[in-house]
């Protein structure tokens, strides 16, 4: 079992989504939202603006928890995931190397890039329909 932490990065009606590096041997090649495990004993706002730091080098503000969801990676491995909105003043990102690319996008944007199962998290979670972006 494994809880893992992403945010919706907002700036200007935009969010911050980046992709996978290729050879990640999860979903390489993917898009999503920034994020990533919690460490044992860490506090959750704690460790996802760690991760953020850790992954595009922003500080950001975390606002609010937008949903949980839960999935399993294979048989024998189940994440929960626990999904913040965020706010950030700034779009200067540094990529780590975990990521190949990054993109500001719009809803349109997201719901191209995204995949399937995270549109549907998002469809099912309103986030689509927030107003910070409209």
């Amino acid at each position: 079992m494994v809880v893992a932490l992403k945010g919706v990065i907002v700036n200007n009606g935009k969010v911050l989504i980046v992709q996978r590096a290729e050879n990640d041997e999860i979903g390489g090649g993917t898009w999503e939202c920034v994020g990533g495990k919690i460490e044992f004993g860490e506090d959750l706002e704690a460790a996802l603006l760690r991760e953020i730091k850790e992954e595009i080098g922003l500080s950001v503000t975390i606002e609010k928890i937008l949903y949980a969801t839960t999935f399993k990676t294979d048989p024998a491995r189940q994440v929960v995931l626990l999904t913040y909105l965020c706010r950030s003043n700034s779009k200067e990102v540094i990529l780590s190397k975990e990521h190949s690319n990054y993109k500001w996008a719009t809803k349109d944007q997201l719901r191209l890039l995204l995949t399937p199962e995270i549109i549907r998290d998002f469809e099912k979670n309103n986030v689509f329909s927030l107003e910070v972006l409209k």
